[in-house]
């Protein structure tokens, strides 16, 4: 499966953004997909630290990390090939480079466990 993100942009703390992820390839509902981010400019190796949000293959079960809770909200639309990833309330710690991944097993935080990329989409909070 390839993966696209696309979405971000520049916006003032407490707006929001809607980051879509984009998948080509049959059988997009047996994937799980995750979000991630690496700050700007600091491109290295994804750690379980840059998780932001996952959801399961159907939707019905989604998780986000502390930070993102209660701002961020994942859901997905297989019939469309394409997960989403809106987040409110933006402050200038969520600026970003915000990645999608996927992965044929169960849902897990860890980049590790994401066998397919894609190509991430800049946030830029200014306060």
């Amino acid at each position: 499966v390839q993966l696209q993100a696309s979405g971000g942009g520049l916006v003032q703390a407490g707006g929001s953004l809607s980051l879509t992820c984009v998948a080509s390839g049959r059988a997009f509902s047996t994937y799980v997909v995750g979000w991630f981010l690496q700050a700007i400019g600091k491109e290295r190796e994804f750690a379980e630290r840059d998780f932001v949000a996952a959801i399961s293959r159907s939707g019905a079960s989604t998780f986000y990390a502390d930070s993102a809770q209660g701002r961020f909200s994942i859901s997905r639309d297989n019939a469309k090939n394409m997960v989403y990833l809106q987040m409110n309330n933006l402050t200038p710690e969520d600026t970003a480079v915000y990645y999608c991944a996927a992965d044929s097993s169960v849902v897990r935080r860890a980049p590790k466990d994401y066998d397919y990329w894609g190509r991430g989409t800049q946030v830029t909070v200014s306060s």
